[in-house]
């Protein structure tokens, strides 16, 4: 039972539950009185962002994966992704914020569900990361982190970065559509 243990609260994990653990603090920090609220706000996104790629590496470095990293680990991203999306449509409400947060967000659910359905029909594989997934990430993570930091000398820039991952986005739901295409036509 001890080995167990010792496995689940290995160091990637502990980064991956460390990210769930932010986003209360991002909100409430983003909620504040605060005068530096949203670079603080920022601060808080990139660690989380930094996390995200830190713990993968680990658990491969180490040797270290496990089955409830490989669980956590995208249910952390997307968790403080939207929770920053939502954040971002308070502090920007319009619709040039409002259609790249319900993109990004769709996408992550029908991705998520395409993935958990692929996998109960033992065709996981055919719908794993790809690296046009892993230049979203980095867009959204980038752009998300400028725009939370709300500097107007890098507004334009996170902007630009949010189209992109918006982009981004459709086209990588597409690329795991298009391969989860030939199993989604099957007849039961």
């Amino acid at each position: 039972m001890a080995l167990a243990t010792r496995s689940l609260w290995n160091i990637p994990n502990i980064l991956t539950v460390s990210r769930v653990a932010l986003i209360p603090v991002l909100l409430v920090v983003a909620y504040s009185p605060l005068i530096w609220r949203h670079e603080i706000a920022a601060v808080i996104f990139a660690v989380a962002a930094i996390t995200d790629w830190f713990d993968g590496y680990l658990a491969r470095t180490l040797n270290q994966g496990s089955a409830f990293g490989r669980f956590l680990d995208p249910v952390a991203d997307k968790l403080m992704v939207a929770a920053a999306l939502i954040l971002l449509v308070e502090w920007h409400s319009h619709v040039l914020m409002v259609i790249p947060a319900i993109v990004i967000i769709s996408r992550e659910i029908t991705i998520s569900a395409l993935r958990e359905w692929m996998a109960e029909i033992g065709k996981r594989a055919q719908v794993a990361v790809s690296s046009i997934g892993k230049w979203k990430t980095a867009a959204q993570m980038v752009s998300i982190t400028v725009l939370l930091l709300d500097w107007e000398i890098f507004n334009a820039l996170g902007w630009v970065l949010l189209y992109v991952a918006v982009v981004l986005t459709l086209w990588s739901m597409c690329v795991y559509l298009l391969a989860a295409w030939p199993s989604l036509r099957e007849v039961d």
